[in-house]
């Protein structure tokens, strides 16, 4: 089992940055894919981002790749995700999420790892 604790979120003004972390423990060695996928009122879950285990590969679902970065330290197996610019559409809770394949995917059932959530609420 992985058990994921995601951090960094919090209420920021429009136009600063966050650093997002989520730290993976328990069966770490067992994880290739990990993501970010943020979730709003009303709305479903959805894809920011997808990084391969060697960081080597990432893909990003319709963001602006010049405001998100996702990237990942293994040595201490964390996940991050870099926003800058942060505006009020990006009000959401924002989750870490891992599989044990190398799929690059962005459907929620293709993740079998999921934290709990950290939320970002962006004040104009």
């Amino acid at each position: 089992q992985v058990h994921l604790v995601e951090s960094g979120g919090g209420l920021v003004q429009a136009g600063n940055s966050l650093r997002l972390s989520c730290a993976a423990s328990g069966r770490t060695s067992s994880l290739h894919d990990m993501a970010w996928f943020r979730q709003a009122p009303g709305t479903e879950r959805r894809p920011i981002a997808v990084i391969s285990y060697s960081g080597s590969d990432t893909l990003y679902a319709g963001v602006d790749k010049d405001r998100f970065t996702i990237s990942r330290d293994n040595a201490k197996s964390t996940l991050y995700l870099q926003i800058k610019n942060l505006n009020r559409e990006d009000t959401a809770r924002y989750y870490c999420t891992g599989s044990e394949y190398y799929r690059l995917g962005f459907q929620v059932k293709e993740y079998r790892f999921w934290g709990q959530g950290t939320q970002i609420t962006v004040s104009s």
